[in-house]
């Protein structure tokens, strides 16, 4: 019998001058969908939704666990979390990468970052 491994789990909350990049999902998915591909993980479902007023809502379902992302362009923020289970393998180094690229994607810089060890 394998042993649970716990995964890390990291919550972000963060600020962009560039608030343009956090209207609608469409780059977001794409790079998220990218991503998911690079690295191998198991897409289960997804749910994007895009605010009429601006700002937007995306959850990604894997196998190893989740990446959810929620925007409010008017005020510059994103908040997005990234879990990956190390059940199967250690994908520490993979959490870690789509966060970094989030930030770089949305050029933000994180306010908050929580770190759990799940």
């Amino acid at each position: 019998m394998t042993s649970y491994q716990p995964g890390l789990h990291l919550i972000c909350d963060a600020q962009t001058a560039d608030p343009d990049l956090l209207r609608t999902y469409a780059a977001t998915k794409s790079k998220l969908d990218h991503l998911v591909k690079t690295h191998k993980l198991t897409k289960i479902g997804e749910v994007y939704h895009d605010f009429p007023e601006g700002g937007f809502t995306g959850v990604i379902c894997l196998t190893e666990s989740h990446v959810s992302v929620h925007t409010w362009p008017e005020f510059g923020r994103v908040t997005f979390d990234v879990f990956l289970s190390n059940y199967q393998q250690v994908n520490d180094e993979i959490c870690q990468h789509i966060f970094e690229v989030l930030l770089q994607m949305y050029h933000a810089t994180a306010v908050a970052k929580y770190e759990l060890r799940r």
